[in-house]
């Protein structure tokens, strides 16, 4: 059972999140907002200019939200700086659109950030809606720098409480992190460049580069239905996966590791994903797979991969 204590203060909290057709799901989604005991947050939704679906029903079933149609895909990083540019709270949580909060996850999220000024951005326990026992996020390990690639902690794992504690983790997780607004205002928004994937990685590299901890808290609880928007297998999802891994390094990994970086990349990690696609014969997918490292072929002098926005 989740223990929460009453705070002494209810700072606002703006809670963000980016609609891309699915609006059914995002209205299931501030359904469930709906029944959470926190007193003091807004609502703001983005819609990153759905091409299928009409996001009206949104505005329509719960007028209350804050409800921006954006003219432009601005990805989930630039959606969720649209949703942030929009907000007033004192702190700012991003969610996926397809997740289903538990009714007390905004308190221990808060009160972990009231507690400790040192904190730059903090993440619920995360698990999977439709296998609610399991884990699917409580911290992650480093990422890589050989490989640009980490692992969540507990991943798959059932939840008997072996990670019932609160614990400095490397990165926050993109389908719900909570960050100051103050945080923002000193490091920026979240980068353009990447699109999808790997900003919120990013993201937490430059709130621990300021000097900020990231930590997981195990006591707010979070539900995520995954890939509603993109596909377990996409080709979108295989073009900016593959891109971003090598634009975080580009932004992030210097010196010697980032040299060894990129011959692993080129002579190792290229070659035996290509081929594996190959050998599956998914051709269109080692198409998207080339159009990633191709775009940084034409971009390789591009400086706008290093450009952080400011708020």
């Amino acid at each position: 059972m989740l223990i929460h204590k009453r705070l002494d203060r209810y700072p606002l909290v703006s809670i963000i999140a980016v609609n891309y057709d699915h609006p059914e799901v995002t209205c299931d989604f501030i359904e469930s907002l709906h029944k959470i005991t926190y007193p003091n947050f807004e609502v703001i939704i983005v819609d990153n200019k759905s091409p299928n679906d009409d996001p009206g029903i949104i505005k329509e079933r719960f007028p209350n939200v804050i409800f921006y149609e954006s003219h432009l895909n601005w990805g989930f990083a630039g959606g969720n700086n649209q949703g942030i540019m929009r907000a007033k709270g004192e702190y700012v949580i991003l969610l996926n659109n397809d997740t289903i909060v538990d009714p007390h996850f905004l308190e221990p999220l808060v009160e972990k950030l009231e507690n400790n000024p040192h904190i730059g951005a903090v993440s619920p326990k995360i698990r999977f809606y439709y296998d609610p026992e399991i884990i699917q996020y409580a911290g992650f390990f480093p990422i890589n720098r050989l490989t640009v690639r980490n692992a969540s902690v507990g991943f798959r794992e059932r939840d008997k409480g072996q990670y019932n504690e609160d614990k400095e983790t490397a990165y926050a997780h993109g389908a719900a992190m909570m960050v100051p607004m103050r945080v923002i205002k000193e490091i920026g928004l979240m980068s353009y460049i990447f699109f999808l994937y790997y900003e919120e990685a990013d993201w937490s590299f430059r709130i621990m580069k300021a000097g900020y901890q990231i930590w997981y808290v195990h006591n707010s609880l979070v539900y995520h239905k995954e890939s509603v928007s993109t596909g377990k297998l996409s080709l979108l999802k295989t073009y900016y996966l593959n891109r971003n891994r090598l634009v975080f390094m580009r932004r992030n990994i210097e010196g010697r590791d980032f040299y060894i970086g990129i011959i692993y990349q080129v002579c190792v990690a290229i070659p035996k994903n290509i081929l594996v696609l190959l050998l599956k014969l998914r051709i269109k997918f080692v198409y998207a797979y080339l159009r990633a490292i191709g775009w940084h072929l034409k971009n390789a002098l591009n400086k706008d991969i290093h450009n952080n926005p400011a708020l």
